[in-house]
């Protein structure tokens, strides 16, 4: 097979997994996975996939990825970073996590604490959380989205407008390169995340740096509007200049 065609190929499978590896494809082509390297970056670089460590995934604007595939793309980044936001949290201390594989992580990460109070539309998160007796979780209420525990609606932006609490650690699908903007794919979802952000008075954004040039069609706000961001690689030059002019602090978590 030519390398055009294999190309084409491997946009297909992707458009159609949503995700594949590197060593999928090299088997499912009988080429070396340096090869398949070579095709993702040439994808990648005229927009027809999104590269990743370790595979590709379909780069759409209205549809995200699978959760199951989510929560295997860029663990190892997503877990440096939810490791540093934990040691950013006090004890005592009061919280919101939003939707996202990400701040479930970074829940997880958060089991060595005491006496937190957690309040969240994460099914997934309040199920991490409630295992310690000495946290207190409270879900919001709303519509429950089946297929990754996310809850949303005007209940629940009304029973989030109701608290103010010490950080709000939101998750986010793509950060536009060019200005700054947060980007997700659902409008119920990005309400929430709003008020999240309105009603925190330290907000943390989880985003490793597959996250930036991601396309996603609904606008939450910009990047100017968090404290603080932590992710895994210098985020591009745009984005360092208005985290900059803003004040908003940079925190690299490179993987070990």
């Amino acid at each position: 097979m030519g390398q055009l065609s294999r190309q084409d190929n491997i946009v297909a499978i992707v458009k159609e997994k949503g995700y594949v590896t590197i060593d999928e494809l090299a088997n499912q082509f009988s080429v070396t996975p340096q090869t398949i390297r070579r095709d993702i970056n040439e994808l990648a670089k005229s927009g027809h996939i999104r590269r990743h460590h370790g595979g590709a995934s379909n780069d759409s604007s209205t549809t995200n990825v699978a959760y199951a595939t989510r929560q295997i793309l860029q663990l190892p980044a997503k877990e440096q970073i939810a490791k540093r936001i934990a040691a950013e949290i006090p004890n005592n201390a009061s919280l919101f996590i939003n939707i996202g594989t990400t701040t479930e992580t970074v829940a997880r990460a958060l089991l060595n604490h005491q006496g937190l109070q957690i309040i969240t539309n994460n099914l997934n998160v309040a199920a991490i959380l409630s295992s310690k007796e000495d946290f207190t979780v409270i879900i919001a209420g709303g519509t429950v989205r089946s297929r990754d525990g996310g809850v949303m609606g005007e209940a629940t932006i009304d029973f989030i407008n109701q608290f103010r609490v010490d950080f709000g650690i939101v998750g986010i699908s793509g950060i536009d390169p060019n200005d700054g903007s947060l980007l997700d794919y659902d409008y119920q979802e990005v309400r929430v995340a709003q008020s999240i952000i309105h009603n925190s008075r330290t907000v943390f954004l989880a985003a490793d740096s597959a996250k930036f040039g991601r396309n996603a069609v609904v606008r939450l706000g910009n990047i100017t509007q968090v404290d603080r961001l932590f992710t895994d690689e210098q985020p591009p030059k745009t984005i360092i200049k208005l985290m900059k002019e803003h004040k908003v602090r940079l925190e690299l978590c490179t993987p070990k």
